[in-house]
Order: structure tokens, then sequence, then C-alpha cells
């Protein structure tokens, strides 16, 4: 099983200091570009990334093949969507089927986790030499925080919290995501008890003097990124309600599920509601080489309510139109169950699930042969994934480019292109 990266903890100051000495490199000043506060003004797309860690299982999820050589024992369902089946593990995303698109056509390469897990969320563009960034520090670079200046990428998991520079790649510290550990917020981020909020305003105030007169003789990037930190420091210690579970009703508890990924479903509602540009949920466990069918039996229908009542909440507010909606692994899993009752690591034929803005509600793309081996037309590599999620978001990935030392950089693999079958 893929243990989870080591974090830590991450305190008010240490996340300021992660910030400041990340721009102090140049790696915040991209933030501040013209391109990048007229993203604020146009965009206000959002990303809800639920990451399924160690490989969920094509057979009892999105591609069930009951009654085949390999199908195991559970069934396949109806959905909202005629002619459309997904397995009786997911009754609720059954009902949400006409909110989806499945693409069941997933060919990719890595069959480990620690190449796989990376080679998935970085888009895998042809070997440049330089490490790409991940998908969520993509979209914080080319659409810029929101205008609620919360951080533009974070991450709610189980276990510890903390800033993971490294989801940046070549972009630079600044834009790594922010880790909540087990839904909660950073360390030492409340005000101290001792101080009152009028006091705490005057201090800022003194601040925002003292840095207007040091901005005039120096490098506006240094300083911007000064108060980019600082805003966005303060205004999750003014959103203390993201975090607060005891605020969630009986219903939703209820609705979501009272278990950790339902819980983490409903921050991340929250965070997205708020203004959070990106917003992943990480869920671990789901390397099931022993006990394949009892351990999906218990994880899925976890999984199955708690991302089924977000996409209903999120289509109820009208934030379904405007926030693109992926569920996904690192890969599938095998066909052939070995002798543990388990299924391994399988990247030649697997499914994602994706939802809102600019992707196709209702649709299915590609379909595998009867016992799930093979895929029956045209294959999709994750470079082409990563053109659809980026034209959904009205990035033109063909055409837009990074800029890396001077060297303009493709944001996906320029051999691929969008699915458009997966796309509105």
């Amino acid at each position: 099983m893929l243990c989870n990266p080591s974090e830590h903890a991450v305190s008010r100051r240490r996340f300021l200091g992660t910030a400041l000495g990340a721009t102090m490199a140049g790696g915040l000043g991209g933030l501040f570009s013209a391109r990048a506060a007229e993203a604020m003004k146009a965009s206000d797309r959002q990303v809800l990334f639920v990451w399924l860690d160690g490989g969920i299982s094509q057979f009892e999820s999105w591609d069930p093949k009951p009654n085949s050589l390999y199908g195991g024992p559970f069934r396949a369902i109806p959905t909202s969507v005629p002619g459309t089946h997904i397995s009786e593990l997911m009754p609720q995303c059954a009902r949400q089927m006409h909110r989806l698109c499945l693409l069941r056509s997933l060919c990719t390469k890595d069959q480990d986790h620690s190449s796989g897990v990376a080679r998935i969320q970085r888009g895998d563009p042809k070997n440049r030499g330089v490490p790409y960034p991940f998908f969520g520090s993509s979209v914080a670079n080319l659409l810029g925080p929101m205008e609620s200046r919360l951080p533009p990428y974070v991450v709610i998991k189980e276990g510890t919290g903390g800033f993971r520079a490294e989801d940046a790649g070549f972009l630079g510290p600044a834009y790594g995501s922010l880790a909540f550990g087990d839904g909660k917020p950073p360390e030492d981020l409340l005000r101290n008890a001792a101080l009152t909020e009028a006091d705490d305003e005057e201090r800022n105030a003194l601040r925002d003097l003292f840095n207007r007169r040091y901005a005039a003789q120096r490098r506006p990037a240094l300083t911007q990124a000064s108060t980019f930190a600082y805003d966005t420091a303060r205004e999750l210690m003014r959103r203390q309600d993201i975090f607060d579970t005891s605020r969630l009703s009986e219903r939703d508890l209820d609705r979501y599920g009272r278990t950790e990924i339902g819980t983490h479903m409903l921050i991340a509602r929250n965070m997205l509601t708020a203004g959070v540009r990106f917003v992943k949920v990480a869920s671990f466990g789901w390397d099931s080489h022993g006990d394949n069918f009892n351990a999906h039996a218990s994880l899925v229908p976890k999984f199955d309510r708690a991302f089924a009542s977000i996409l209903e909440d999120l289509a109820a507010s009208g934030l379904l139109e405007r926030t693109l909606v992926i569920a996904m692994s690192e890969f599938g899993r095998t066909p052939r169950i070995n002798g543990h009752a388990g299924r391994d690591h399988w990247p030649d034929s697997w499914s994602l699930a994706m939802a809102g803005c600019g992707i196709r509600a209702g649709a299915v793309v590609g379909a595998t042969d009867a016992n799930g081996v093979e895929i029956k037309d045209a294959k999709h590599d994750i470079g082409a994934v990563f053109h659809t999620w980026f034209k959904a978001l009205g990035i033109d990935s063909e055409e837009r480019q990074y800029k890396h030392k001077g060297q303009p950089l493709p944001l996906a693999h320029e051999d691929m292109a969008p699915i458009k079958e997966a796309l509105a």
C-alpha cells in the first residue's frame, strides 16, 4: 500500500515564511502579472479534484463487467442515463449520472505508485528534463487566485497537513499546495487571545503603511508577494467557519456520510463556496492487492455517498456550472484476480469520472471489451486528459505556453489533443 507522503504540520508563521521565501526567489511574481490580474476578473472557474490514492477498481465502480471472466461478485445497475450502467456499490452516483461524464478508455504507462502518482497529476508532457507542475499548481498559475484571496490550491487529506512546494515543479514553490490534515486549519492560525481585533487591525494598518514606503524604492514583485502572503493568511484567520465541522447540519452529515471522506467533502464544498480556486480531496487505502471485494464493498459506498452529495449540492447552488469536477486514481486494477482475492495495478484500460463546466454531461467516452482487458476503440493517455481539462476551464493548452528560464514549454503533451467527445 502506498504510504502517505511525509509532510510537516504548518503554523501560520511557517506558512507565511514559506510563501515569502518562495517569493524572494521570484515564484509569486506571476500572480501579479497583467495576465493573472485579467484572469482574476475574467474567470471564476474552479476545480474539485478527488484523488483516490492507490487505485480504485474500475470493475467495482465505473466499468463493471458482471458475469464475465474477471467481473467479480457485484452487479451492474442502471443509472439516470438510459443504457449506462455502473457498479451496484454506487447507487447514489447512479442517480447523478446525468451530470457525469465517464472516460472508460484510459491507457497510461506506469504500473507503480511512485511514478504513477506524479505522472498522472503532472500530465506527462514530453520529457524535457524539468519537473512539470501538478494540475492544481498549473491551475493556480494559469488562472490566479480568486477575489476571495484564499489560497488558490489546497488539499484536504487524512493525517498531517503542510505546505508542499514540490507540487509546483518548475513554476516555483509559490504555486505549491497547502494541505489541511484531517480538514483542520494550520496550527496557530487563530489570533492570540491577548490581542484584540481592533489592535490587530491597527498593527496591520501600520504594516501596510510601512510596506507602501518600502515599495516606493524597490521592485514591485517583492512587496506585492509579501502583501499577498499576509493577506492570504489573514483571510484564512477570518474564515474559520470553513473548517468548523460543528456548524454542519445533521442532514448534511447524514447525506455525505459520517465518514472521513464525507466530512472532507463537506469541507471541500465550504472551500469552493468561499472562493478557493482548486480543492483537492485525497482519500487513501485503495490499493487492494488482497481482499479486493471486501475492501471495495467498504470504501466505494463511502465515496459514492460523499461524491454524489457534493455533485448534487454544487448543482443546486449553481457552482457546478463553473466548477470542473474530477474523480480518479493513478491507475486502475487488473482484470485478473490474484491468489489473495485481490486485483493488482493496471494502467492498460481503466476509468475516471468528470462533471461540471465544459464537460459533456451524461456522456460515456470509450469502451472496454467484454472482460475489461482491452480498450475497443481510441485509447487516451493522461496528456489528452490534461488538454481536455484545460479546455473545459477555458485555457487553450494547444496555443498557450509556460515560460521557464526564458524557454517556452507546452502546458500538456504536444502530440495529444483534447478529447472532444468529453467536452460540452
